[in-house]
């Protein structure tokens, strides 16, 4: 297919229009890099392969990014394999928010493989929200896999959404080192539905004194769908502070499970958890039935609440 025109069906397919000047972009279907147009202060470097496409991004020092950088990760055709290996660096006292589309509105098998090192220099900041759309009959397999260093001052926060389409097979891994007054907070918010099997690994080493994490997962499942949350974290230095926050929504034959792990290795370090699992809740519930809604509507409306 012309590349022109898998660019216009894949910015399509996430509703996405032409972007000014002065907002730096980058598309990506399958291995190809098909758009790219960067602004001053953010460097990109990409190279396909037979299998697959290497890409290192770089916020040179002092810089910060006026607008959200846009990626979009997607494929077209019903089948294959998109293989993307992603090198980010964000350099001391820069600030950048990264806004990525996943899009597969075709799959039957497709596969969205990603693994990737995130490094945030001393006093930087990054925040990386990434959403996924999908298909309404799943085919997707999702494995991304990121490896976070958060150093001393730095910030680094992501959130993963998936509520449109059928999640398909995800398999979310993250795994963040932060150092002295860093910060680390990581958000997954999915829908599950039909045969979708999720599992979600993350996990947040505090290593430096006052460094901070916070893992949050909330999941709704409905009809035959599976999800399995592990969320650790460690905390080792003085004054290092964790929250682990999961809470999951089971309608139909649903199944969930949860593990939410906490270590202290320090006496001054204080890390706390919250997990919950079960039906939407039926004070919510009776309150929203009383207003007129029906309890299909008021349990959407319950649910997206937890997903918003």
């Amino acid at each position: 297919m012309d590349k022109q025109k898998l660019l216009t069906e894949l910015l399509a397919s996430i509703n996405q229009h032409k972007m000014p000047p002065d907002v730096a972009h980058i598309e990506v279907h399958g291995n190809e890099v098909l758009g790219i147009h960067l602004v001053d202060g953010l460097e990109v470097e990409s190279k396909s392969f037979s299998d697959g496409i290497d890409v290192k991004i770089i916020v040179k020092e002092g810089i910060t990014i006026k607008n959200p950088v846009h990626f979009c990760f997607g494929m077209i055709p019903p089948d294959g394999t998109q293989r993307i290996i992603i090198n980010t660096i964000i350099e001391k006292n820069a600030h950048a928010k990264f806004i990525a589309s996943c899009t597969f509105p075709n799959a039957q098998n497709v596969k969205h493989l990603m693994d990737a090192v995130i490094k945030i220099e001393q006093n930087a900041s990054l925040s990386y929200f990434e959403r996924h759309v999908h298909g309404p009959s799943g085919g997707v397999t999702i494995v991304p896999k990121t490896k976070v260093i958060v150093e001393e001052n730095a910030r680094f926060s992501t959130e993963f959404e998936l509520i449109k389409g059928a999640a398909g097979i995800i398999e979310l891994n993250y795994e963040a080192k932060v150092n002295k007054n860093g910060t680390v907070d990581m958000k997954a918010r999915i829908f599950g539905r039909m045969n979708d099997k999720i599992h979600i690994n993350e996990k947040a080493h505090l290593i430096g004194d006052n460094s901070t994490g916070v893992l949050t997962s909330h999941i709704a499942l409905k009809d035959n769908a599976i999800a399995s949350i592990e969320n650790e974290i460690i905390a080792d230095a003085p004054y290092a502070r964790g929250h682990v926050d999961c809470k999951e929504i089971v309608q139909d034959n649903a199944k969930a499970r949860a593990v939410p792990i906490v270590e202290v290795n320090n006496p001054k370090a204080h890390v706390t958890h919250e997990a919950a699992i079960g039906s939407v809740d039926s004070k919510q519930l009776e309150t929203l039935l009383s207003r007129g809604l029906t309890e299909d509507e008021a349990t959407e409306m319950i649910i997206m609440g937890l997903l918003k």
